[in-house]
């Protein structure tokens, strides 16, 4: 009997815990203004697996937890320790305005690999006229606005298609539509 008393003491101390993380994770990524997607594609996650840590059902694992605390500011210890009742009074005493929030690191959102190799590949795919056609309409479908270079591949990738087009234009018109009627003579 007294064994199982001190297994319910145990369990809900683990589970007062894991509020406590479930709890302090939502209060930070509320604070600093993201939603669980933009935290989600800042870590390449899910984002049910964001909403699963903050319901406390899953903890993120150490790897997650770091940088976690860098996106959000806040220590391990706030995020991990930082009891229940002490971040609710630090509300009340601060009465935060929507318009005083911080903003968003807009550096956590730079996707720099995937925005350099999307613009390489807009510009390489230029050599070719019927690959700078189709190229560049895949790398607009897969650019996104966490890239670094989000606005600078669209603009690119809708030059290299008018130019592919043209490009195009002029060698199916010269070898199938209307050949030349070049005669070549020989030199003797």
């Amino acid at each position: 009997m007294i064994i199982l008393f001190l297994i319910r003491i145990r369990l809900r101390s683990v589970i007062v815990i894991e509020n406590n993380l479930a709890y302090n994770l939502k209060q930070a990524r509320n604070q600093r203004g993201y939603s669980q997607n933009d935290v989600a594609t800042i870590l390449h996650i899910t984002r049910q697996s964001v909403s699963k840590w903050e319901r406390g059902l899953v903890y993120p694992d150490l790897d997650n937890l770091v940088r976690l605390s860098e996106i959000y500011q806040v220590s391990l210890d706030e995020l991990v320790i930082k009891g229940r009742e002490k971040t609710v009074e630090s509300e009340k005493n601060q009465n935060v305005s929507p318009k005083t929030k911080t903003s968003k690191g807009s550096h956590f959102f730079e996707n720099t690999n995937k925005g350099i190799f999307l613009l390489i590949l807009v510009i390489v795919s230029s050599i070719l006229p019927p690959l700078g056609i189709i190229i560049p309409i895949y790398v607009m479908w897969q650019n996104t606005k966490y890239n670094s270079f989000y606005k600078s591949i669209y603009l690119i990738s809708v030059v290299v298609v008018m130019v592919s087009l043209i490009n195009s234009y002029v060698v199916v018109s010269d070898n199938w539509l209307k050949p030349s009627q070049t005669t070549v003579y020989r030199i003797k």
